[in-house]
């Protein structure tokens, strides 16, 4: 018994240094009002909100420059963490707004690529 254990160990601690440390919370950094994102999400167009806002940043006390709304397309670029929420920033098709969105107002949950700051 000891020995499969000890054969198992060195499995576990690969699978866990292979996990990139941005998916942890304490690692992603909020988006401050005004930062933006470069596009590293290459998922197909079609996601939508339902009366989201875009903001300047990823907070709810940054500036909202736009909404977004069920009938408009939006390309997701990347997201972050800020709190116990995740933020996608995103281009608006339809408005050309481009913006934060949280995560939990998007219809598929956001953006799956780290914005990596």
């Amino acid at each position: 018994m000891k020995r499969r254990i000890a054969a198992v160990l060195p499995a576990i601690a690969m699978v866990a240094v292979s996990f990139p440390i941005a998916m942890s919370g304490s690692a992603a950094a909020a988006a401050a009002c005004g930062k933006t994102a470069s596009d590293k999400d290459s998922s197909s167009w079609g996601k939508t909100a339902n009366g989201a806002n875009e903001r300047t940043g990823s907070s709810t006390s940054c500036t909202s420059k736009g909404i977004a709304y069920s009938s408009h397309t939006l390309d997701y670029h990347c997201y972050t963490r800020a709190g116990d929420y995740t933020w996608t920033y995103l281009r608006n098709d339809t408005t050309g707004v481009t913006g934060w969105v949280r995560d939990d107002l998007l219809s598929d949950g956001g953006s799956l690529d780290y914005c990596g700051f």
